[in-house]
């Protein structure tokens, strides 16, 4: 088969205001950026006003293991499936982060025939949203310090701040550093670090912001510090959230791009997954419900993770909900969740790991019956796609549909990185079915509960916890948050993604343990408390040979080595 970056080269582009058309957005609401981007204006909204909503699904997965398990790319391929049994169909993607671009993911575009173009945009730069969420971010820091250097008027505790500074770019030597050496006029010294761009607080707020306006208060109601007597500081009070919004008027607008088969994709906002609601932006979820019959949307990770923020979080904000869920498995996943293989990053699969071997399947299908679980929690019907490799076996392949069948779930074998849209039309099908059938939306928590028992039910009812243990810093912290009015925010669980707990080792589906809850943070502009359970990591690093060695550009100015 060709590679991806062949593919998307080979792949014949409509001019974006052609792919506008199709999604029933006039053109004089484009703003160009080349030939094949554009962003859509927010006035758009008032051109679609009165237009009926189509439906709404989104594409999760079950725990994923180190490579991933193609979700985007088969949220490409439904798309462009249901175009081809005459549904028409609008997709709304986060866009990659340049930093895992250049270490082992590699882009995020999709793959094969089911990919985003142009590729190299979309894994890159695109309209330069992700320098604007850098910039913003960063200046905020700079007022910072700056307001140390100046007096500390505030009378900011240094210690108490929170706000670091980001980079798109996986740069372990970043993760803790020291500001403000050298003579009095270079500032305070004190230590920071940096995270990246992706974990910034500043792009969280992007996904969620329903306005320009809305986007403003939530930049200035971030907190990056305490006073002594425990106040909060927020971007207001340091004159900070104009200018912020100033560099990001911009990049609050969705970006317009195209399938291999033409199908409008809106690429917007890209927050982690883990320490974040890893959703694309509200803004491109309600350009997009007025848009054609079906709206899809990506939730980060596995169903624990991204989709639990899409449905507790993201559908609260937007007042959008969902009609189904399509739950991304593979079988490499169940055979890696039978804990009888080892999958590291970077490497190749074990070659045992290939063998044709349904019971390996089906020793991992717990992960599956938990994630259906937890799509049904939240009353939303689950269709199971399995994105089908090369490699797999006709009797894996019936282990898998035999394992959905017997949980009542919709089934489809998908084969959209090989054949595109044609692949996806049994998906397709399947999607539609599923969105005729009666829902009963709810959410895990009530905004009303405590922060503790949010925290609580997420961990016993969607991740399957016997309780949670807070630590006694945590517990204070809980504690002022709800002094300090936060207790009616939702909740974020900053955990791994390569389990069902907070333990990557744990596999499959794990019972009688207990969720530890280590730290409490507010991202009061987001407007969520996260809690840390685990080590997370915000600051990737590079590995012996990242992507970045490969990636160059030609003699006649094409780049090579992307996938």
């Amino acid at each position: 088969m060709k590679s991806d970056l062949q593919i998307a080269r080979e792949a014949r582009l409509e001019p974006i205001e052609h792919v506008a058309n199709r999604a029933s957005i006039p053109e004089s609401y484009l703003e160009h950026y080349g030939r094949d981007v554009a962003k859509v204006s927010l006035d758009i909204e008032q051109a679609h006003e009165g237009r009926p909503r189509a439906k709404y699904v989104v594409v999760t997965a079950v725990t994923p293991t180190p490579l991933g398990e193609g979700k985007t790319t088969t949220a490409v391929g439904l798309a462009q499936g249901l175009e081809k049994i005459g549904r028409k169909t609008m997709l709304a993607l986060r866009q990659p982060s340049m930093g895992p671009t250049f270490g082992i993911k590699g882009g995020a575009a999709g793959a094969g025939y089911s990919q985003v173009l142009p590729m190299e945009k979309l894994n890159l730069h695109l309209t330069g949203d992700f320098h604007a969420i850098t910039a913003a971010h960063n200046l905020l820091a700079a007022m910072i310090d700056n307001h140390l250097h100046q007096g500390n008027a505030l009378d900011i505790e240094p210690h108490s701040i929170s706000w670091r500074r980001v980079v798109d770019v996986n740069d372990r030597a970043l993760r803790n550093t020291i500001v403000g050496l050298g003579s009095r006029i270079d500032g305070v010294p004190r230590q920071t670090g940096f995270d990246i761009t992706a974990a910034s607080e500043v792009g969280v707020i992007l996904s969620l912001a329903t306005s320009l306006a809305d986007l403003r208060a939530r930049l200035g109601r971030i907190v990056v510090a305490y006073t002594r007597s425990g106040e909060p500081v927020s971007a207001e009070d340091l004159h900070a959230a104009g200018a912020m919004t100033v560099i990001m008027k911009d990049a609050i607008k969705p970006n317009l791009l195209q399938t291999t088969e033409n199908t409008p994709v809106l690429v917007h906002a890209g927050p982690f997954g883990n320490i974040a609601t890893g959703n694309s932006s509200v803004i491109a979820d309600q350009v997009g419900s007025r848009c054609g019959d079906f709206l899809l949307t990506e939730a980060g990770f596995g169903a624990d993770m991204g989709a639990e923020r899409f449905f507790n979080i993201k559908c609260r904000t937007s007042g959008l909900h969902p009609d189904a869920a399509v739950l991304v498995v593979t079988v490499r996943a169940l055979k890696a969740h039978s804990g009888r293989y080892k999958v590291v990053a970077g490497k190749p699969l074990p070659p045992d790991m290939l063998a044709d071997s349904p019971e390996d399947v089906l020793a991992g299908a717990d992960n599956l019956r938990k994630h259906i679980e937890i799509v049904r929690t939240f009353g939303v019907s689950p269709i199971v796609a399995l994105n089908v490799f090369p490699d797999d076996h006709d009797d894996e392949i019936d282990a898998v549909r035999r394992v959905a069948e017997q949980e009542g779930a919709h089934f489809a074998a998908s084969t959209h990185v090989v054949d595109g849209g044609n692949g996806a039309m049994e998906l397709a099908r399947a999607v539609v079915d599923a969105c005729d059938q009666p829902t009963d939306f709810r959410y895990t928590y009530d905004l009303a509960d405590s922060l503790e028992t949010k925290i609580e039910k997420i961990a016993t009812e969607v991740y399957g916890a016997d309780g949670i243990d807070i630590s006694p810093q945590a517990a204070k912290d809980l504690a002022h948050f709800e002094e300090l009015g936060y207790g009616r925010l939702p909740v974020v669980m900053a955990k791994t993604h390569l389990s069902l707990s907070h333990d990557p080792q744990l596999k499959g589906r794990p019972t009688g343990w207990r969720l530890p809850v280590r730290e409490v943070r507010a991202a009061v502009g987001a407007g969520y408390v996260y809690a840390i359970c685990g080590n997370m990591r915000t600051m990737p690093g590079l590995g012996a040979h990242p992507a970045a060695e490969r990636i160059d550009i030609d003699d006649n100015g094409q780049v090579v080595g992307l996938f």
